[in-house]
């Protein structure tokens, strides 16, 4: 136990003295009782120490301290500097773990807050030895035993009485006078709390005979009394203590064990309670789709859609309430930052005028060097008595100096405690802001089942009655008018969807049909929903190893890092990298080609102007003819047409322009950027009037299409559906105006890498992505027009991405080129025969005459 006599300053008008108090700390309530000898029953008061600072001035003198709570100020002295540091550390150290086990450790965390005090205080000692080592025990003033010695000598007999406490002085005295005649031995002491437990019987007896007493005026007193003869019973002598001591160990170390073990069942009872919780939530949820499911009525299946909407309202109030946690918390982290400011300042202070005190000493010292150096004239001008002065304000100084470095290293663990105060509550602010993530995740899948439910009633509003009819309208027209932003401002967001990404475009599409609008909503909240889910657990730790690396150098990480994504941050430096790879700019190059352009009209240039308003529409950078990226994307079609006259133009190249422009931001690099594409990343011919090798890649497409997914090839042979229709574009143009945005951007960040073969395993892995539901539609017209808007609304990037480079695995380039070069042979030969059958027939024509 921490007790011991302190003298405590005591301020009554203008007179200060120094009163002898025996301190007691209370470690179930952090605070510090005082009494004023060891014997007395009642404390004269007391000192919070939960929110109190420390602080040892070495003006007021030695083993003079303060403890500053938010009330008032306490000035104690212990009998020596070591004593003082001894009370300064304890209590630093007691605080530490009244405050880690009341408020750290969160409630049913039993293995946290049922650690032994001596675990504890052993880490505090480790973590600050370096700034305060551990002072040892001075067994004369601080302990048990301090009790039994003579109370410190005070000159006046009444100037160690408290005149604020008159009642509880009068208590005091009577209780010693008893004690010491009739109930107490010679060693009795007031601070056996333990075996004063171990007696509730005497407490049951003394509560009947306080009831006995009524409300008379002696009952207080007598009460009094008798409480203090029940401690005396429960206290043994200093003998009894020596002989009962490896017992008394023992008792303790078993409840100890007890209480750990009954917290830890607390807390195991308390995991499955939530276990049982959300087995019957995922019960109630089982039960809720069978019933739906199994509806007779419309009329059930809308009692359960408004089940749903009072579901989602019970979510949304549950984040609120996590707002309004994160907000206190960020008030606690200000609060904890302006008290580490404070404290930095006062240290810099105090390493100032340690600075200013040390100059001083070095100054007197060389001074005093050369005095001594010249006997003669230190004969003539200083005496010996000078002298002495001089050293002895030296020795005051480097005890001056002593005392900073010992009161500096106190302040140095206040800081340090401090620091890991913060960190703790950094720590949960990121715990609730993980927490809230999910919980918007949760709640944008709700919003997105309860939009589908409404989709599928939408298409069954023909077979409805008037009345559901009209009620599920307004229940989609109320969904079509949510609007993004208006809740991102009325609302705490993590990670709101804009109406356009970074790049400018449109997050959520927008339908002409209204049909179809309904669709975009869900196509929104399942964008948001999957950046919620993946933004701390695998976008966060992706970009920490895109910030890590350096120098670009092609390697087998670098070709995993891309497949994965590379960051907005990141991608323009390293899509000009891989373009400058395999194509090397020609310095001057571009702008002679801007000047032919200028000076002579290329025949394409009439396409280009008529294709220019048609490239991404969906792309606000690009949807009015007066975009700033207009008159650029101009600029680079025409730069290429005179740069390759072979090709000049395709329908197509637009796009792919566009797409360089938008990362590069650089006209000049997105024109290189276009050559690198047409020229080395596709075969020859894919571009030219014929369009023959993209002609092959539909063949080759559909071969690895019936070796990958043979029953979704063989539904579309069954059907008659032809897939180039769909894919033939998918493969001119990489994806653009199909995939949303952030796919269609990961999709190039490894086209540019790795060439045309991702572009056979992302259109693989998009029928794979939707088998099922293709698999589910039996009539040809269905399946093309579900087949023209399918890729808008696969919106998890990362699910399409374990397809493409895992489930689809092996797929060897060299195969590849084998197909190619087979129907690049079949595909010639089919077109000579064509043009055999067309010269015959205009041959007989022309001999048949008009």
């Amino acid at each position: 136990k921490l007790c011991g006599y302190l003298n405590k300053l005591g301020i009554k008008g203008p007179i200060k003295t120094w009163k002898s108090r025996w301190f007691f700390y209370d470690e179930n309530k952090c605070r510090l009782l005082y009494y004023r000898t060891a014997q007395d029953i009642n404390p004269l008061g007391s000192v919070d120490l939960s929110s109190a600072s420390f602080d040892c001035k070495m003006e007021n003198g030695e083993g003079v301290f303060e403890i500053r709570t938010p009330s008032r100020a306490f000035t104690l002295k212990a009998i020596s500097r070591q004593a003082m540091m001894y009370w300064l550390q304890q209590l630093q150290m007691r605080r530490w773990e009244f405050c880690n086990t009341q408020s750290r450790f969160p409630v049913g965390s039993s293995q946290l807050v049922n650690e032994p005090v001596a675990g504890r205080t052993s880490r505090y000692v480790v973590d600050n030895e370096d700034f305060l080592p551990l002072v040892k025990t001075p067994t004369e003033a601080v302990g048990l035993k301090a009790a039994y010695l003579p109370a410190p000598q005070i000159s006046t007999a009444l100037q160690n009485i408290s005149l604020k406490h008159p009642w509880t002085e009068i208590q005091n005295t009577v209780y010693s006078i008893c004690g010491s005649k009739q109930l107490w031995g010679n060693n009795g002491n007031v601070f056996s709390f333990d075996e004063f437990q171990e007696h509730p019987e005497n407490v049951d007896k003394e509560q009947e005979e306080e009831e006995t007493l009524g409300d008379g005026k002696m009952g207080p007193r007598l009460n009094w009394i008798r409480k203090a003869r029940w401690m005396n019973s429960g206290f043994p002598g200093s003998e009894e203590l020596l002989r009962e001591k490896n017992s008394v160990d023992k008792v303790s170390v078993l409840q100890q064990q007890i209480l750990t073990l009954t917290e830890e069942v607390k807390s195991q009872k308390e995991l499955v309670k939530l276990l049982h919780k959300a087995l019957e939530a995922a019960q109630q949820e089982k039960r809720v789709s069978s019933m739906y499911l199994t509806a007779a009525e419309d009329k059930d299946r809308l009692e359960l859609v408004r089940h749903k909407v009072r579901q989602i309202t019970d979510l949304t109030s549950r984040l609120e309430a996590l707002e309004q946690e994160k907000k206190e918390l960020e008030q606690i982290l200000t609060l904890r930052d302006s008290h580490i400011q404070e404290l930095k300042e006062h240290v810099q202070l105090l390493m100032e005028k340690n600075h200013a005190k040390q100059e001083v000493i070095m100054t007197l010292t060389e001074q005093m060097a050369r005095e001594l150096s010249d006997p003669l004239q230190e004969a003539n001008t200083m005496t010996v008595e000078t002298l002495y002065k001089q050293q002895e304000e030296i020795e005051h100084l480097k005890d001056d100096i002593d005392a900073y470095k010992t009161q500096n290293q106190f302040l140095n663990s206040e800081i340090h405690q401090v620091t890991r105060l913060w960190t703790s509550v950094a720590e949960n602010e990121k715990a609730l802001l993980m927490k809230c993530a999910c919980l918007q995740a949760r709640n944008c899948q709700m919003e997105s089942k309860y939009l589908t439910v409404l989709r599928k009633l939408q298409e069954a509003v023909p077979d409805l009655p008037n009345s559901h009819a009209d009620l599920v309208k307004n229940l989609i027209q109320e969904a079509l008018q949510w609007d993004v932003k208006e809740e991102a401002e009325e609302g705490f967001n993590l990670n709101p969807v804009s109406e356009y990404d970074e790049y400018g475009f449109m997050t959520v599409p927008d339908y002409e049909i209204e049909d179809w609008k309904l669709l975009a909503k869900i196509q929104a909240l399942e964008i948001k929903s999957n950046k919620l889910r993946s933004q701390e657990i695998v976008e966060k730790p992706l970009r920490d190893r895109w910030n890590s690396i350096g120098e670009l150098n092609p390697s087998g990480e670098l070709k995993s890092l891309i497949r994965s994504g590379i960051p907005v941050e990141h991608r323009q430096r390293v899509w000009r990298w891989m373009v400058s790879r395999h194509c090397s700019p020609v310095p001057g190059h571009y702008q002679r080609l801007l000047e032919q352009s200028r000076s002579t009209e290329h025949p394409a240039c009439r396409q280009i102007e008529l294709d220019l308003p048609r490239t991404l529409t969906n792309n606000k950078h690009f949807s009015s003819p007066t975009s700033q990226l207009i008159p650029k994307l101009r600029r680079v079609l025409l730069a290429f047409s005179w740069h390759n006259p072979a090709i000049g133009y395709c329908q197509g190249l637009n796009r792919l322009a566009a797409v360089a422009l938008l990362v590069l931001e650089d006209e000049e690099s997105a024109f290189w950027c276009l050559v690198y594409i047409v020229e080395n990343l596709m075969p020859a011919d894919y571009y030219s009037d014929t369009l023959i090798t993209s002609q092959v890649d539909q063949r080759v497409f559909k071969d690895f299409l019936s070796e990958k997914l043979p029953r979704l090839m063989t539904h579309f042979e069954q059907y008659g559906i032809d897939v180039s229709l769909i894919t033939f574009n998918w493969f001119l143009v990489a994806f653009v105006d199909s995939l949303v945005s952030d796919i269609l951007l990961r999709v190039w960040d490894a086209f540019l890498y790795e060439g045309t073969k991702v572009i056979f395993r992302y259109a693989l892995a998009i029928f794979k992505y939707n088998e099922e539901e293709i698999l589910r539609i039996h009539d040809s017209v269905e399946i093309y027009q579900y087949l023209r808007f399918f890729t808008r609304m696969i919106t998890d990037g990362r699910k399409l991405m374990n397809i493409a480079f895992n489930d689809l695995n092996p797929f060897p380039m060299k195969l590849l080129r084998n197909r190619r070069s087979m129907h690049r042979e079949e595909l010639e030969a089919e077109l000579c025969e064509l043009e055999q059958i067309k010269a015959a027939y205009v041959k007989e024509r022309a001999e048949q005459g008009p």
